[in-house]
């Protein structure tokens, strides 16, 4: 596996991707209404390009595949991590994470995690700041967040 910076071209193979992991891996968290929600299949790929573009944004490759990809601000607001639903559970978002969090200077990093997520970065020593719900397209879901004082 290779983590290398985010080209434009990406963008659509990592659309999918999302949708993809949202509707395999977080459905046992999740009902299909709020996967639905969270990703409609209808994403502004001009936009999402932007806002990788905007922040520091990192892909992981295996065998010309993307199998994960992550972005932060400068200001360590951790947007997206996501990770290939037939490559869970392989190192792929712990080395998305470990380059992420290297990437900024921020005393602290700050993440909206799912339900599904929430585990993984509290390993990682992140800690519950609240739960919350959140609304997309008037489905209500829960995530949390949650912070890395370094």
């Amino acid at each position: 596996m290779t983590i290398r910076p985010y080209e434009s071209a990406d963008c659509p193979e990592m659309a999918q991707l999302f949708y993809n992991t949202v509707h395999s891996v977080c459905l046992r968290d999740y009902t299909n209404e709020q996967a639905d929600a969270w990703a409609d299949g209808r994403i502004d790929l001009n936009q999402w390009n932007r806002s990788f573009l905007e922040h520091r944004t990192y892909v992981a490759e295996e065998a010309g595949i993307i199998v994960g990809f992550g972005d932060i601000t400068a200001d360590g607001y951790l947007d997206r991590l996501y990770v290939h639903k037939d490559y869970q559970k392989q190192g792929i978002a712990s080395a998305l994470c470990d380059a992420l969090e290297r990437s900024v200077v921020s005393p602290r990093i700050l993440v909206h995690a799912s339900i599904t997520a929430r585990p993984f970065f509290e390993k990682r020593g992140y800690r519950l700041i609240k739960e919350q719900t959140v609304e997309r397209h008037g489905v209500k879901m829960t995530n949390f967040a949650l912070e890395l004082e370094r």
